[in-house]
């Protein structure tokens, strides 16, 4: 136990929370998380839980938040951002279902779940529509019930009733042009049939067990239902929600997805797995880009209107687009134009003091009475050109639902101008080549992304935030802006005469050393080594694909194990059940692929895992506007911004192997940064210190020639080779 938790005190398997944990017994940890996290949800305290790969963080989290939700009546909502993920939340909640009973879903997009394959905006148009239509039917409906019943009473000789039949026929008529008109709109059928179709058998069904988007979209399209609205429906009474991080993070899509939940905020227990990810999710989140492609749509939509605020949204929008383009003109030197590629390439603009280069070009290309009211005007036309695209495809006039891009481009402008001032904000410019030449995206940069979270935070009921690399708290707690969060840390419980961690005090691996031959061939060696050692397969991670590839190529010239490469781009789940059903394999991948985190290695699938350097993302304009706000506001731009996340990179890869008590594993980190004498000899470079306290406790520095007898040494002690072990 780490952090200070306080001593372990046995709970009775029957006692309330555990009574939605499914399995026999919990781990001990397990069950001492479960108790601290349900009191910290009694006092509404967010908790930063860090649990090792494989002892059961997602129950521990889940098991007491269920349990105060059904105590208080909350919503549980749980939330990745890695795929294979949800699916394994699939299977604990359908674990739980059997034993206690549990109204749980999965929730998507409608982009993947829509069976029409339209866009949200579209979308949008269509339900109105098809809700109008439906509601004219009803009341068509409804009168000529009235109707008839007015005329079999005018026939018995009721005055009053022959009086009132006329004024019923005339609404009537009124009605029925209505129906006619509104069938003549674009509506979506399958919409449609939710509204007017029995709905009771999917919503049984929905809650005979835990139901993912996949089954949903197939029940659904059997019955030729929508199946996005009926779940948006049901979502009330659910006890548990699976979700995806941008239903939380993005404040537009939150404020629905509580809607739909029938939920304020303050009755949501959010629960963040992979919660290392928060960060760098929530900043994507809080980036705002406008494209000149966007630009020139919207000084389109300017000239062929005849609305007298045109010509001031062409000033913004025409003065915004000149300074774009000379701006990334002035930027790119002689001959650069020429080898911009197809993918975005930063520009540097952010000046040390003052505005930045295009805010300032902007100013000057700007000739307008004044930008703050040619602005307002600006934004008044796009809402009114929006409103008039929305009115045409409602009516049929056109078959998609345009977007008014000078909204978008206004809103960007606006937004652009007050963000200057913001610390939190960090300008760019990008380019790349396009169809008709080299064009460009102006991007506000959030540099830190509490703006997003920290208002998350304060308005849910509490949060459970996990991960198996979630430490240091206190730089979590800043970044995400947390108010006093309670802490837990649990290591890996397992025995730890199972395990060996390796610091091998190979030459470090930065950029201006990997082109050397010597180091490749020491590494290339070593590499060997771990792999002819291991009784089984091996796991190997390198700082980059491009390195993976070398050693790959390489290691594939000599070895005697099947090597697989994980190439970016490539689907990686054959390649995984590939190798995993090898018994004597090596894959070669990038410690920023997928399979870095959130994929596990269990049993026999790999049994050593080798980090190959240490993994610094590559130091670039926005990277360094991130470590310069973190300095601004934290005093440590280079440990929050680039060496922390770097490890926390580094622990997950390690964690891909070694998740039950019965594994036994070697894990060997190749880089002399991570040794003692990388500590005492590399300054901020050397990264040991930066491991948790047990974690260091662990490593054992052994020079690369002498890697291979220490593996044997451990995998003959615990019998693992079948047969004769190698030869050193």
């Amino acid at each position: 136990m780490i952090d200070g938790a306080p001593v372990f005190t046995t709970v009775a398997a029957d006692a309330s929370p555990l009574r939605f944990f499914p399995y026999e017994s919990p781990y001990e940890n397990q069950r001492e998380a479960i108790e601290r996290i349900h009191d910290a949800l009694g006092e509404r305290t967010d908790v930063l839980f860090e649990g090792a790969c494989g002892t059961g963080k997602t129950l521990s989290a889940l098991v007491p938040a269920l349990e105060f939700a059904r105590e208080e009546d909350k919503t549980v909502v749980i939330t990745t951002n890695v795929h294979q993920q949800m699916r394994q939340f699939v299977a604990d909640a359908r674990a739980i279902n059997d034993r206690e009973p549990l109204r749980a879903t999965v929730f998507k997009g409608k982009s993947s779940m829509c069976h029409i394959d339209v866009d949200y905006e579209e979308c949008q148009v269509l339900r109105d529509s098809t809700k109008n239509l439906v509601n004219a039917e009803e009341d068509l409906d409804e009168l000529e019930a009235r109707e008839e019943s007015l005329l079999d009473a005018s026939q018995d000789g009721d005055a009053d009733a022959t009086e009132a039949r006329s004024a019923v026929m005339d609404e009537l008529e009124s009605v029925e042009n209505e129906v006619e008109e509104l069938r003549e709109e674009s509506i979506c059928e399958h919409y449609y049939n939710n509204l007017t179709a029995d709905t009771d058998e999917f919503y049984a069904w929905l809650a005979s067990d835990v139901r993912t988007p996949e089954e949903i979209y197939e029940y659904a399209e059997q019955e030729n239902l929508c199946g996005y609205e009926l779940l948006k429906d049901g979502m009330e009474e659910m006890d548990l929600v699976v979700c995806n991080y941008h239903h939380l993070l993005d404040p537009v899509i939150r404020e629905q997805f509580f809607r739909w939940l029938g939920r304020d905020p303050e009755d949501v227990i959010a629960v963040f797995d992979e919660a290392h990810n928060v960060e760098s999710a929530a900043r994507e989140h809080a980036t705002r880009t406008l494209t000149e492609t966007t630009l020139d749509s919207a000084l389109a939509e300017c000239d062929d209107s005849d609305d007298p605020r045109a010509p001031q949204a062409r000033n913004v929008v025409s003065a915004f687009r000149k300074a774009l383009v000379a701006t990334y003109d002035e930027e790119l030197g002689f001959g650069e134009r020429e080898h911009v590629g197809e993918d975005w390439e930063d520009l540097e603009i952010a000046n040390s003091e003052g505005r930045d280069d295009l805010t300032l070009a902007f100013l000057d290309a700007y000739t307008g009475q004044g930008i703050e009211g040619d602005v307002e005007a600006a934004l008044a036309l796009g809402a009114a050109l929006d409103r008039e695209y929305d009115r045409k495809y409602r009516n049929g006039e056109t078959q998609v639902r345009k977007e008014c891009q000078t909204l978008q481009a206004v809103r960007f402008v606006e937004s652009w101008l007050e963000d200057g001032a913001s610390g939190g904000r960090h300008p760019v410019i990008s380019v790349r080549e396009g169809p008709d030449g080299v064009y460009g995206r102006a991007e506000s940069f959030a540099s830190i992304p509490r703006d997003v979270t920290e208002p998350l935070f304060a308005n849910l009921h509490a949060s459970v935030l996990m991960s198996a690399t979630l430490r240091p708290f206190d730089v979590v707690t800043d970044v995400l802006g947390l108010e006093e969060p309670e802490t837990m840390a649990y290591g890996l419980t397992f025995p730890e005469e199972r395990r060996r961690t390796f610091a091998v005090d190979t030459p470090a691996l930065f950029a201006s050393e990997r082109d050397d031959m010597d180091v490749q061939r020491t590494i290339t060696d070593t590499l060997d080594d771990a792999i002819r050692f291991t009784p089984g397969n091996t796991l190997l991670f390198f700082p980059s694909y491009s390195e993976a590839e070398r050693y790959h190529d390489r290691v594939a010239a000599t070895t005697n194990a099947t090597t697989y490469l994980d190439e970016p781009g490539e689907a990686v789940e054959s390649l995984r059940e590939q190798f995993a059903a090898d018994e004597h394999g090596a894959l070669f991948t990038s410690l920023w692929g997928t399979l870095a985190e959130g994929v596990s290695f269990d049993g026999d699938d790999a049994h050593t895992v080798v980090v190959v350097g240490v993994p610094y993302p590559h130091l670039d304009d926005r990277l360094e506007a991130v470590e310069d706000a973190y300095d601004a506001a934290y005093g440590a731009g280079w440990q929050y911004a680039v060496e922390i996340p770097t490890i926390r990179k580094t622990r997950q890869a390690l964690g891909r192997v070694l998740r039950s008590p019965e594994e036994i594993g070697v894990r060997a980190l190749l880089d002399a940064r991570y040794t003692d004498r990388g500590r005492r000899e590399m300054g901020k470079y050397g990264v040991r210190e930066t491991f948790p306290e047990e974690e260091r406790a662990e490593l054992l520095d052994v020079a690369p020639e002498k890697l291979k007898f220490a593996m044997l040494n451990f995998y003959s002690d615990h019998t693992a080779y079948d047969g004769d072990p190698p030869t050193p």
